[in-house]
């Protein structure tokens, strides 16, 4: 049984909680599929061959981070996955598994009618190139690219929406689809906040590492009472925009307990980013996160009221009325 992030609220048992273990499908933020190309289900094809074309050309919005506008496709569409480089990126490349973020356009190969695309929504989509979580054609397309990107491809059903297409999309069972994909980042194990170092002078309050290496950073815990209320404090101080209240992040972080220093959660053992609404966290989390901004790692001091209190989730090694202390970085919104 793969071990899911302790710091999603868990409903059953009355907890205002954190959940143990079980699977990771609800660490990923829940998109509709009129609002990405998410997978319905994982997989079982083999992987597409990949071609140069044919590929319909973008007659406006042609510069990266520019809406396009795309032609309608001529002729017979490959039933391969067409994939093409309009713009090269400078930037990091894309492993499978890895988290992107991205603006999109999609549109169907026959018709150039556009189902969806980010750009109107003004928020770029973050998602994992993970199968079971966006469609075949996606993983497969973007998969060596580099963000910087503009990424171009058509995607037949049989690495779409399959054979019975997506009617809440307006797309058949049997339409090729037509994707025009600015890479903006990625992310994976290795990611960290790369925000400017923040003074940690409160001699009663831990101090956080200031690495950037994806290593997890250091936490020292002081050999004092803990604060009776919630801290929130920068220590890497990011430039994105602040996080709301309702909003959805990509994180690493790491948790200690403030009586013993002991670890009890990371996504760094894990080797795996954790995603989430902040609605679906401890209240200590979801108020201390709000406000901060992407880029940054935060020195999060969860006190029991706001976290497990005398009920904390079995097995997670954390006691009843425990302090709980935290290094998050808040890596993007979703």
């Amino acid at each position: 049984m793969r071990r899911r992030s302790l710091i999603l609220a868990a409903v059953p048992a009355g907890l205002v909680t954190i959940a143990g273990c079980g699977d990771d499908k609800s660490d990923k933020s829940k998109t509709s599929v009129s609002e990405s190309p998410s997978a319905e289900a994982p997989s079982s094809v083999p992987p597409p061959k990949i071609v140069d074309g044919p590929l319909p050309a973008i007659t406006a919005g042609t510069k990266f981070g520019e809406k396009p506008t795309v032609a309608k496709g001529t002729g017979e569409p490959s039933d391969q996955l067409a994939v093409k480089t309009v713009i090269a990126g400078g930037g990091q490349t894309v492993a499978e598994n890895d988290y992107i973020q991205a603006n999109y356009l999609g549109q169907i190969w026959d018709t150039a009618k556009v189902f969806d695309n980010s750009w109107d929504r003004k928020t770029p989509l973050v998602i994992q190139l993970a199968q079971g979580s966006i469609i075949d054609g996606w993983r497969y397309a973007l998969t060596g690219k580099k963000a910087g990107s503009r990424v171009e491809f058509s995607v037949p059903p049989t690495w779409g929406y399959g054979k019975n297409g997506n009617t809440q999309a307006g797309i058949k069972g049997t339409d090729t689809l037509v994707f025009v994909v600015d890479l903006q980042e990625t992310f994976n194990a290795k990611s960290s906040a790369k925000g400017k170092a923040v003074a940690q002078d409160d001699a009663k309050l831990p101090k956080v590492g200031t690495n950037t290496d994806g290593s997890a950073p250091s936490i020292e815990v002081p050999k004092v009472d803990p604060p009776k209320g919630l801290v929130a404090n920068y220590v890497l101080e990011g430039d994105g925009d602040p996080v709301g209240a309702q909003d959805s992040v990509l994180v690493q972080y790491k948790g200690v307990l403030w009586e013993n220093g002991k670890e009890f959660d990371s996504t760094y053992g894990r080797k795996s980013l954790t995603s989430f609404g902040l609605s679906q966290v401890v209240k200590g989390w979801a108020q201390g996160l709000t406000g901060k901004k992407v880029g940054s790692r935060v020195l999060i001091v969860v006190p029991p009221d706001l976290g497990y209190g005398d009920n904390p989730p079995n097995g997670s090694g954390i006691g009843k009325d425990s302090t709980m202390v935290f290094s998050v970085d808040i890596l993007a919104k979703m």
